[in-house]
């Protein structure tokens, strides 16, 4: 094995452990919020946020963060954003 496809091995294994991480908050956050809005009644002009929306958000911020991160270090590895095109 050269060091290289070490190297990505290891990359990959990190990557699955923060994503079985990230997933597993998902589904710790989605819990902590509460099912009825204890505000209802004060003000009906207002619009509220459903619970998965936000935690959707949350996630999507993560992962797009993981994105640039990885894009980073593409580009310091390899002088490319994507290896392998021109």
């Amino acid at each position: 094995m050269s060091p290289l496809s070490g190297f990505l091995a290891v990359i990959v294994f990190f990557t699955a452990i923060l994503v079985a991480y990230l997933t597993k908050q998902f589904q710790n956050e989605n819990l902590n919020y509460p099912t009825s809005n204890p505000m209802t009644n004060l003000n009906t002009k207002v619009k509220t946020i459903e619970k998965e929306k936000v935690v959707a958000e949350t996630l999507n911020g993560r992962f797009a963060m993981l994105g640039l991160i990885a894009a980073v270090g593409a580009y310091l590895t390899t002088g490319q954003i994507i290896p392998g095109f021109v």
